[in-house]
């Protein structure tokens, strides 16, 4: 019977050494696995069993984007200011077997060469262009990180500059002179306002000084036009007069004349100007008297 005892518990210890042998590996994530001592195989998602006492899991790679967030590292500038910059470094395993045998410490590594990198790279800038060129300065540090962490299978895919710190009477001088810098724009602004009021109002007095002698000129000529229709009116109804008067009284001249002066008083109240020839007993006379007073009226 004791010999079934032991069979028994050898079962039972084999069993939950298989068991605990399985292993399953989740989404995104990787698992190197040793035997004896050396590099054997990489497991990717699914179930896994590894021989006991034989293989072992070295390292246990997440695939995911992983992010870093190093602290302020001092830098100095071509100009000889020294500035505190933190960085963010976005990067992805893509190779598990090289992570676990490339580098030790890949992170430290990571940071320790993205702070020599950056130094690098500020130390070519001065101060102003350090402050408006930080995608210039992103994509040169992660061009250098990227080629440098392929051989720990390792891929950069960006790198932020979070923080750019530069020392405290910097900050104060870099307000001051983006305080006057505004103060210019307002006054320049100020300016131009000005100017351009001045001008529409230039402009305004120019079109209503034109409006108003173009109104002179056109009600010149409408009174010129008026005057000219009134001198043709006056000589049709003078000529239709004498028509009348040598039709109904041919041999009266001292009708023909009075008739002749009340129409020159009508014309233009000139009938003192009327030139009466010693001959009024033709109507060729009465209508010669009648054109030049007209002609006289239009002289005037």
């Amino acid at each position: 019977m004791e010999w079934l005892f032991v069979l028994l518990a050898l079962v039972v210890v084999v069993l939950l050494v298989l068991i605990v042998n399985i292993k399953v590996v989740p989404q995104a994530h990787a698992y190197v696995l040793e035997r004896l001592g050396a590099y054997h195989s990489t497991w990717g998602t699914g179930l896994h069993f590894k021989i006991p006492f034989v293989d072992k899991i070295a390292k246990k790679v997440s695939m995911k984007e992983q992010v870093i967030d190093f602290p302020p590292q001092p830098v100095i500038t071509k100009d000889n200011v020294t500035m505190q910059i933190d960085t963010v470094v976005y990067f992805q395993i893509t190779d598990p077997k090289l992570y676990a045998y490339g580098v030790e410490r890949p992170i430290s590594a990571i940071e320790n060469l993205s702070a020599t990198t950056l130094r690098n790279i500020i130390g070519e800038l001065e101060l102003d262009n350090t402050l408006t060129s930080r995608d210039v300065i992103n994509t040169k540090i992660r061009t250098i990180l990227d080629e440098a962490t392929d051989a720990w299978g390792i891929k950069v895919n960006r790198v932020e500059l979070k923080n750019i710190l530069p020392p405290p009477a910097i900050q104060d001088s870099m307000e001051k002179q983006m305080k006057a810098e505004r103060e210019r724009r307002a006054i320049i602004l100020d300016a131009e306002g000005q100017k351009r009021s001045a001008i529409l109002i230039a402009e305004g007095k120019k079109e209503s000084a034109i409006l108003a002698a173009e109104a002179e000129k056109e009600a010149r000529i409408r009174r010129a036009e008026g005057e000219a229709q009134a001198i043709r009116t006056v000589q049709q109804a003078t000529a239709d007069g004498i028509r009348m008067l040598n039709e109904s009284n041919p041999g009266n001249p001292v009708l023909t004349l009075k008739s002749l002066e009340a129409l020159a008083k009508v014309a233009d109240g000139k009938a003192t100007k009327l030139i009466i020839p010693s001959n009024l007993q033709s109507v060729a006379g009465l209508v010669t008297s009648i054109q030049e007073m007209v002609t006289e009226q239009k002289a005037e």
